[in-house]
């Protein structure tokens, strides 16, 4: 343990000695919260009363007391507070009441609950957690693909509490429901952790799941109450409803204590390239450092790439300095076993691990609090994560630090220099659309299959069922019949869906073993995994020998060439219609529905220097996306009194569209990689020079949506990325795209921001 209590101001002066002072961009000291106590609800069981009681919970927090009450009331809830705030107490009370109580349904079997977890870790997690209480009489299990084929059967007829995720629930338990029977006649709950991971299209998906889920358990005669725990999200019981298509209360006065924490945004710097120093190296940078003056640290990153990054070079940092501590450095990331994992967090919490680089596997709900300081490499993606993963820092009684240190992207680069709105903003909505087609239609044809669809089905899935069902009858898929809709094929329809995109995904399979390394979604396989592309997977790099589109397969050979490839490709859209529109003076902005053509035509490889060596066709088919959008046109002349020539419009557009697909993540709940952007100087539906940003889903996800509806701030925070930016002509913390498929040519930084602020002059 360590010897005194962590004094952040002094640890972050440490890291911002000497020349690094200038890295740190803003500190901003969040005060400490005092807990708000009340006494246990008189209805809890004797057995779950005492498990808690025995561990020192002798009362409650304000929030947990709330959302247990309003469980026990059956009415459906969600808890939106804050990370270790202690969610799980709030909703485990009345389930595991009910189920020690043994309630008995009209088959005689006691009571059961459903917990389901965005991930296998977090539900392995609570297991543990429950086996620890060992409540009198309740049988806790978790039910997942790891789950052994003699177990199943125990847990479908004996378990009382199920624990699992969505996935297992759309490709198992809904098709065969009538195994589950007895479990669904007696289901009293049904709890949705960590729910504000469900956004865009895959918050579609798993919207469909959970009325699918309801809609099977109606059938045997459950109406189970639904508890939902999620990190802070702006109107957080919107969220909810949408999820399960019902009304649903909101608990959001956070009742738990909370220690002060110091919280640092830090910027590496620029090199004389224009090229900022990545946010993975800076951060093992800080790490080794903190963990020499014995500060006990999570280093968050983005990608599993990324988390083992940080370790190596944190690793080899400390190896020159102290060897000792080499050994006391871990990584943390899915595709772990579930024992490394537990290992991992039970070093953690006895602290012989004193670093650890983590992706959100540790941010969601996994039991580990009381580290020192957090270092968060890049914007995590939205001010929920944000506050999830610095709120894994604090001991009892102790002061916190929380760094984040920007990406070289223009989000982070907005986000570092202006702290308002981070600290002074409220936290996203989660936005998703339950009626998305795309995603709706495949989940009524699993639900056919599951019990035979009805007009009366409307009450789960929106009003859109009778259309969308004869479409799939069109389809040859459902067979229509006096009494409503029947799957029509001898297959299963839930194995054509996945929930955590749209569309077939492409295996990426090793050549001499035959072994799956991953997926990926079709829609990126052609620019991710076509013949010659240079592939990372946990470190190790691979070759892509054949994209076999037909087979849904990308082949590969593990080694290093010795160069990165970038796709090139060519796009164009064309506009549907137009759902909306707003004039600024002589700007025309619009959303609607348009089809984007792409097709991937070649593909850079080039040295770590980034030198290109060779450019190399590739023959592949064009996609065409459905989707949603929003545009901009401003007419020629109005360019040109903005100061953008005529042979400048193309490199100016181009820049403004890349800059305004790096900010939109600011307003929307989304990632760069969700959405796509095209910028023509004339397009032929326009008739003018045009910039169009569209979710990167079919049908749309939500995100332009959100963005025509708030493209003042969004436009805004794009023209002041653009112009306060430290490089001469424009670089990845600006206008340059990691994903463009034109090379990031013809750019004008400067074009942009005189295009942007003509734009926003019109308001």
């Amino acid at each position: 343990m360590p010897t005194s209590s962590f004094d952040p101001r002094a640890a972050l002066d440490h890291l911002a000695r000497g020349a690094r002072r200038e890295r740190l961009v803003h500190v901003r000291h969040l005060p400490r919260r005092e807990a708000d106590l009340v006494p246990w609800p008189e209805w809890v069981d004797p057995g779950v009363y005492a498990a808690w009681s025995g561990a020192g919970v002798t009362h409650l927090w304000a929030h947990q007391a709330e959302m247990a009450e309003l469980a026990r009331a059956g009415r459906h809830t969600v808890c939106a507070t804050g990370t270790a705030s202690g969610k799980s107490l709030g909703f485990l009370l009345p389930v595991l009441t009910t189920l020690a109580e043994g309630t008995l349904a009209p088959t005689g079997r006691g009571a059961t609950a459903l917990y389901l977890a965005p991930t296998k870790a977090l539900a392995a997690d609570q297991l543990a957690r429950l086996e620890a209480m060992a409540v009198p009489g309740v049988r806790a299990a978790v039910y997942d693909g790891d789950t052994p084929t003699d177990e199943r059967r125990w847990i479908r007829d004996h378990a009382h509490y199920v624990l699992s995720n969505p996935d297992l629930l759309h490709h198992a338990l809904l098709p065969g429901h009538q195994q589950w029977a007895p479990f669904l006649r007696a289901l009293r709950y049904v709890v949705v952790d960590e729910c504000h991971v469900y956004r865009g299209v895959f918050g579609a998906h798993v919207s469909a799941v959970l009325r699918r889920l309801l809609r099977v358990a109606a059938r045997y005669g459950s109406r189970p109450t639904v508890l939902l725990a999620s990190a802070t999200v702006a109107s957080p019981e919107v969220l909810a409803s949408a999820l399960i298509g019902q009304p649903v209360t909101a608990v959001t006065r956070d009742g738990s204590p909370r220690e002060a924490t110091t919280f640092a945004l830090w910027e590496p710097p620029l090199d004389s390239e224009d090229t900022r120093r990545s946010a993975v190296s800076e951060s093992a940078t800080l790490l080794a450092d903190l963990l020499l003056q014995d500060v006990q640290t999570v280093a968050f990153a983005r990608s599993r790439v990324g988390v083992e990054a940080v370790a190596a070079a944190t690793r080899r940092d400390l190896a020159g300095v102290d060897p000792a501590l080499v050994s006391r450095v871990a990584a943390y990331r899915g595709g772990y076993l579930p024992e490394e994992r537990r290992e991992l967090e039970a070093a953690l919490r006895g602290r012989e691990l004193l670093g650890l680089a983590a992706t959100n596997a540790l941010e969601l709900g996994i039991d580990i609090a009381g580290l020192d300081a957090v270092l968060i490499a890049g914007w995590p993606g939205t001010r929920a994560s944000l506050w999830q993963q610095a709120g894994r820092a604090g001991r009892t009684g102790a002061e916190s630090l929380a760094v984040l240190v920007a990406a070289d992207d223009p989000l982070d680069t907005y986000l570092v220099h202006h702290p308002e709105a981070i600290f002074e903003e409220p936290v996203e909505a989660s936005v998703f659309d339950p009626q998305n087609p795309h995603v709706l239609t495949p989940h009524l044809a699993a639900a056919a299959a599951e019990l035979p669809l009805t007009e009366a089905d409307t009450e789960w899935f929106g009003p859109t069922v009778p259309a969308l069902a004869e479409a799939l009858v069109a389809g040859g898929v459902l067979r229509r019949r006096p009494a409503g809709w029947y799957w029509a094929r001898p297959d299963r329809p839930s194995d054509h869906v996945e929930l955590r995109g749209i569309g077939q995904t492409v295996r990426i399979v090793e050549s001499r073993t035959g072994r799956v390394l991953g997926t990926v979604d079709e829609a990126r396989a052609h620019s991710a995994v076509h013949t010659g592309a240079v592939y990372l997977h946990q470190g190790q790099q691979y070759v892509v020998t054949e994209l076999d589109l037909a087979g849904s397969a990308a082949h590969v050979v593990a080694g290093d060439p010795g160069w990165s490839t970038q796709a090139r490709s060519v796009s164009e859209f064309r506009i549907l219609h137009t759902a909306r529109e707003q004039r600024w003076g002589p700007a025309l902005l619009r959303y609607g529905a348009v089809e984007i053509t792409s097709q991937v035509t070649s593909f850079l490889r080039r040295l770590p220097t980034g030198e290109v060596i060779g450019e190399h066709p590739l023959d592949l088919p064009q996609r065409t996306l459905s989707t949603m959008a929003v545009w901009w046109t401003l007419p020629e002349e109005e360019l040109a009194l903005a100061g953008v020539g005529e042979a400048d419009i193309p490199g100016a557009l181009h820049a403004a569209e890349h800059a305004s697909i790096g900010l939109l993540p600011l307003i929307a709940t989304c990632d760069r990689w969700d959405i796509g952007g095209v910028s023509t100087a004339l397009h032929p539906d326009t008739g003018l020079p045009t910039v169009l940003v569209y979710d990167g889903h079919p049908g749309g996800a939500g995100f332009a949506e959100q963005g025509f509806r708030r493209a003042g701030q969004w436009l805004a925070a794009t023209l002041e990325t653009v112009r306060s930016c430290e490089c001469t002509s424009g670089c990845p913390s600006c206008v340059q795209s990691p994903k463009c498929g034109n090379g990031n040519n013809p750019l004008s930084k400067a074009g942009a921001a005189q295009t942007l602020d003509h734009l926003l002059s019109g308001r």
